[in-house]
């Protein structure tokens, strides 16, 4: 399961809100819950309050955990503060709303009228949310060479590598970073160009002290050391293209021995660079809109829909495995989406009125708008057509990889990150056109997309893990390697039993690292850049 993507502080103000002390003004307070399930929320945070004041500003920031795959609900709750108790039973509520952070964070400035109870506003009250990653998001990308190391073998020369360490609040070293590469024999090494997080080498101060060590590698462990010296980052910045900043490699020992020791060799900074890595929340908030659709297997190995044994049979209680997986991603990725319209589509059916077998039909029959109006749309859809079609074959996936690959290619051609694409895939399994499904996945790694897939039945899903590329690169059939894993594979019988969340946590925890990568691919920033905010 993947952990929480980051932190994220909310700013909140209210407008107009209502009088609840005689003779002078309330005295608001915000406070933030989230939902804890069975009915109950628990409280994460709380502003200061603000004397006399029915158009407050909160000073004070809510700091949430954000998490992309969880649908996470909040409530704010205005309270008119007259006492000095934390309990707020005693204490008059001015209103307030119901919301999911997804929701405050995929919007720039997120405004509700406030409500006293559901349906009753709280005057003409308002509150205004709006959301900012914490996190310093840069990276320190450095280029090292040396020259005239000590020798430290007795039959080749040295091995050496490299050790960086930042001074703690309290003098310790702390290992930051160790180069990868050993050089072997080589007493004039050049380094590959390596990066590390601005927090980690030096928790985002300039003029920290770091240590920087060389070292003699021996397979044994008992490395050793060839010199050392310390520099902080602003020193190393001072590098620049032609002009290396160098720093004399001291042995302590040797020096105290030898009056004529000058030093163990020379490590030569060749640059410096400090960049800015862009996280999902960074896009998202960027305005980085997330497109949702749905692909539903309609092939005869699903069985008859009549029959209670079949996948796609819809249960006295309204619901099969076909419609968990469609509520449980969308629920969570709506959000992300402004104007809430998805395209559907089923295949591998036989559609009227001309019965050929179709592999990318619009679930609404309207092939020139396949757009459904929220989840819930989708669902419509779903339970409308599933009479009106025969279930046949084959199982292709590759037409509505395609189809959706059109959108993503267009939206590429724009050169932003404005646009990307989620496709998911419910299916039994039983893929007949692997061959053209592979290519059509390494073409879609190129392009602003992520492909879920949810199995669902019983079947053998060897061929799906196969496409998901967790074992090894998705290759083509001409051995062309995938440009980035873009696929999820999930079986439904993993998380049957499991509460209806464990679905879309399992399928959508990756897509924050696939969107990202992307753009990072692409080289594309956000496109309304964030500003820096330190923790």
């Amino acid at each position: 399961m993947a952990g929480c993507v980051s932190r994220v502080e909310l700013s909140v103000s209210c407008q107009n809100l209502l009088d609840r002390d005689l003779g002078s003004r309330s005295d608001p307070l915000c406070v933030l819950q989230q939902d804890a399930g069975g009915g109950q929320w628990a409280e994460l945070d709380r502003t200061e309050r603000i004397k006399n004041c029915q158009n407050p500003e909160f000073c004070k920031k809510l700091v949430v955990d954000y998490y992309f795959e969880k649908v996470q609900k909040l409530k704010f709750g205005v309270y008119d503060i007259d006492n000095k108790s934390f309990d707020l039973n005693d204490d008059d509520y001015l209103g307030g709303i119901e919301c999911t952070l997804g929701q405050v964070v995929s919007s720039s400035v997120f405004t509700r009228p406030l409500e006293l109870k559901q349906g009753k506003p709280a005057g003409k009250g308002t509150i205004t949310i709006s959301a900012e990653e914490i996190k310093d998001t840069r990276v320190v990308y450095l280029e090292i060479e040396a020259g005239n190391l000590d020798k430290k073998d007795f039959l080749g020369k040295s091995d050496p590598f490299l050790e960086f360490y930042k001074q703690s609040d309290v003098g310790t070293w702390q290992l930051v970073y160790r180069s990868e590469v050993v050089i072997k024999n080589n007493l004039n090494p050049c380094w590959r160009k390596f990066s590390v997080p601005l927090q980690t080498f030096c928790g985002g101060d300039f003029n920290k002290p770091i240590k920087v060590q060389c070292a003699d590698h021996d397979s044994d462990g008992s490395h050793d050391l060839i010199g050392t010296f310390e520099t902080s980052l602003t020193q190393m910045q001072k590098a620049s293209d032609g002009s290396p900043v160098e720093f004399e490699c001291i042995h302590p020992e040797k020096k105290q021995k030898k009056k004529s020791y000058k030093n163990s060799g020379i490590i030569r900074i060749k640059s410096c660079k400090i960049e800015t890595e862009y996280s999902f929340l960074d896009y998202v908030m960027g305005g980085c809109q997330i497109n949702f659709t749905v692909g539903v297997d309609f092939t005869g190995s699903n069985g008859d829909p009549k029959s209670p044994d079949s996948l796609h049979y819809i249960s006295p209680d309204g619901i099969n495995e076909y419609l968990i997986a469609i509520w449980s991603v969308g629920s969570v990725v709506q959000d992300y989406d402004t104007d809430k319209l998805f395209p559907a589509f089923g295949f591998g059916a036989q559609v009227p009125p001309s019965w050929q077998v179709s592999h990318e039909f619009a679930l609404n029959f309207n092939p020139s708008n396949p757009y459904c109006q929220g989840i819930q749309g989708i669902v419509d859809a779903y339970r409308q057509i599933l009479p009106q079609i025969r279930l046949y074959g084959p199982t292709n996936f590759s037409p509505i990889i395609n189809h959706v690959a059109r959108f993503a290619a267009h939206s590429a051609q724009q050169g932003a990150a404005s646009q990307y694409f989620i496709l998911l895939i419910i299916t039994d399994g039983e893929i007949t056109d692997l061959d053209q499904t592979r290519q059509a996945i390494v073409n879609a790694s190129k392009l602003p997309m992520s492909i879920i897939i949810v199995g669902v039945g019983e079947a053998d899903f060897k061929a799906m893990e196969f496409l998901d590329g967790d074992n090894g690169v998705l290759k083509s059939p001409t051995g062309e390697p995938a440009a980035r894993d873009i696929v999820q594979f999930v079986p439904f019988r993993q998380i049957k039993n499991a509460p209806r969340e464990a679905l879309s946590q399992m399928v959508l925890a990756e897509v924050p690292r696939q969107l990202v990568s992307y753009y990072k691919w692409k080289g594309w920033p956000p496109v309304k850049l964030p500003e820096i905010k330190m923790t």
